[in-house]
C-alpha cells in the first residue's frame, strides 16, 4: 500500500507540473489544453506504473532520494516561475513582477559574449521584436538560476547526509537500471568515466544547444519562442536537462567511491579477501 500511494502522489504531482503553465495562462487554446492533457495523462500513467513496480524499468536512482525529488522540483519551479513570469505580462501580480525583475537582473549580469543566455538570446530571428528578446533573456536568467540553485542543494544533500546510502543499502541495480555492470572492465572505471561524461556535457550543453540551432535555422525552422507555452518548455529544458546531466555525474561519481570504499573493506591488512565482491 505504502508503494502504490507513493505511486498515486508521484503521478498526481506530475500531472501538476504538465498542466501548470494552463492554469496560469487562462488564454491557452482548447486544442493545445487538449493536447496537454493527454501527454500529462501518459506521463502520469508512466510514471504510475514505474514506481509501483517492484523492479525497476527506466528511472534512475528510483529507491535513493533526493536524487528525483530534486530534479523534479527543480523542473516544477521553472515552470512555476516561468509560467507566473508570462502570465504576469497580462495581469502583473507582486510575485509575477518579482519574478521577472529577478530573471531580468540575472538575464542581465550574465548576457556576456558567448554565455548561455546571449546564445538564447541569439537563437532568435533577427526580426524579432525587442520585447522577444527581453523575454528570452529573462526567462533564461529564472532558469539558469534555478538549475544552479538544485545543483548546489544536491551537492549539499551528498556531503551532508552521506547520500546515497545514509538511510538504506543502496542497490545498484533496481538505482541504475541501464547500466550493466556485467558488460566489461571495471565497474569503477566505467562509473567514473560515465560521471565525467555527464558532468562535461551537462556543462556544455546550454552552449552547445543554441548554437547547433542557430547554425541549422537554415535547413531547419527555428523554434518560435513567440509560443508562450513553447517558450516555458523550452527553456525550462534548457536549464534543468544540463543541471539534471550533472547531478547525474556526481551521483555515479559517488557510487564508484561507495564501491571502492567496500572493496576495500573485503579485505584485511594483510590483503587477504575476507568479503564478497562488488
Amino acid at each position: 500500500m505504502n508503494r502504490v500511494t507513493g505511486a498515486v502522489g508521484r503521478a498526481i504531482f506530475v500531472i501538476l507540473l504538465i498542466i501548470t503553465p494552463c492554469l496560469l495562462l487562462p488564454w491557452t487554446h482548447s486544442d493545445t489544453i487538449t493536447l496537454i492533457t493527454l501527454v500529462a495523462l501518459v506521463a502520469a500513467a508512466f510514471t504510475f506504473f514505474e514506481y509501483k513496480s517492484e523492479l525497476p524499468s527506466m528511472l534512475e536512482f528510483r529507491d535513493a532520494p533526493p536524487f528525483n525529488r530534486i530534479r523534479f522540483l527543480a523542473l516544477f519551479a521553472s515552470v512555476l516561475a516561468l509560467s507566473l513570469a508570462t502570465s504576469g505580462k497580462v495581469a502583473p501580480t507582486t510575485l509575477s513582477t518579482f519574478i521577472a525583475a529577478i530573471g531580468d537582473t540575472i538575464g542581465r549580469a550574465i548576457d556576456v559574449p558567448y554565455s548561455p543566455v546571449r546564445l538564447m538570446v541569439l537563437m532568435l530571428p533577427e526580426n524579432a521584436p525587442t520585447a522577444l528578446y527581453e523575454t528570452v533573456r529573462t526567462a533564461a536568467g529564472v532558469s539558469y538560476l534555478i538549475s544552479v540553485i538544485a545543483i548546489a542543494v544536491f551537492v549539499i544533500s551528498v556531503r551532508l547526509r552521506d547520500w546515497p546510502n545514509s538511510d538504506t543499502t543502496f542497490n545498484v541495480w533496481t538505482n541504475l537500471p541501464n547500466f550493466d555492470p556485467t558488460a566489461g572492465g571495471d565497474v569503477v572505471h566505467r562509473l567514473n568515466r560515465d560521471s565525467q561524461l555527464n558532468i562535461i556535457l551537462g556543462f556544455l550543453l546550454p552552449f552547445i544547444v543554441p548554437a547547433v540551432i542557430n547554425l541549422t535555422s537554415d535547413l531547419f525552422n527555428p523554434i518560435s519562442l513567440m509560443n508562450p507555452h513553447t517558450l516555458i518548455w523550452t527553456v525550462s529544458a534548457w536549464g534543468v536537462i544540463p543541471a539534471s546531466l550533472i547531478m547525474r555525474g556526481i551521483a555515479m561519481g559517488k557510487v564508484a567511491d561507495m564501491i571502492k570504499e567496500q572493496r576495500r573493506a573485503n579485505y584485511d591488512a594483510n590483503g587477504e579477501f575476507i568479503g564478497a565482491p562488488v
